[in-house]
């Protein structure tokens, strides 16, 4: 038997650890496949039942649209229409009053209509107060000159004057 060295090892251990990537490579791309095909299949079964689905509903609205024509659906709608203006006609002769027939004249109407509009809004209008001036009437004569004050001179001399006579009195 041969002793190996620790190079020998060392190499060994090197392809081994290559060996198993390899391997993992290859189980991880044997996974990913049938993931994907996992995926696809996912997908067409849902495509499946949603064709089932469309296909039935399209039997669905078939079966139930056998016995319908276009064309027997529009007279259909036409008789109900004019049962409806029938009924809306008896219903205006059954509310006219024969008493009172209606003589009314729509312009009159929409005329007293827009009176009544204007006085209410005359009435609106009367209702705001509007802020008075409060000015001061005109004079009616002309005004007085009013009387020249004394300048501060003068009144310096009134007062050395009114000390004046104040001493005099005393």
């Amino acid at each position: 038997m041969v002793a190996f060295t620790n190079e020998e090892a060392a190499i060994a251990a090197l392809k081994r650890k290559k060996r198993y990537e390899k391997q993992l490579n290859q189980i991880d791309g044997t996974l990913t496949q049938i993931e994907a095909q996992r995926e696809a299949l996912e997908g067409a079964n849902t495509n499946a039942q949603v064709l089932n689905t469309m296909k039935d509903a399209a039997n669905a609205m078939k079966l139930a649209h056998k016995d319908i024509d276009v064309d027997k659906v529009h007279d259909i709608m036409d008789d109900i229409a004019e049962q409806h203006d029938i009924s809306r006609e008896i219903t205006d002769a059954i509310s006219n009053n024969v008493a009172f027939p209606n003589e009314i004249d729509e312009d009159e109407l929409e005329r007293e209509l827009e009176e009544l509009e204007q006085e209410e809004l005359d009435k609106e209008m009367i209702g705001i107060s509007v802020p008075a001036d409060n000015l001061p009437d005109v004079p009616a004569t002309e005004p007085v000159p009013a009387k020249a004050k004394p300048s501060k001179q003068k009144q310096e001399d009134d007062d050395e004057d009114f000390k004046l006579l104040k001493s005099w009195a005393t």
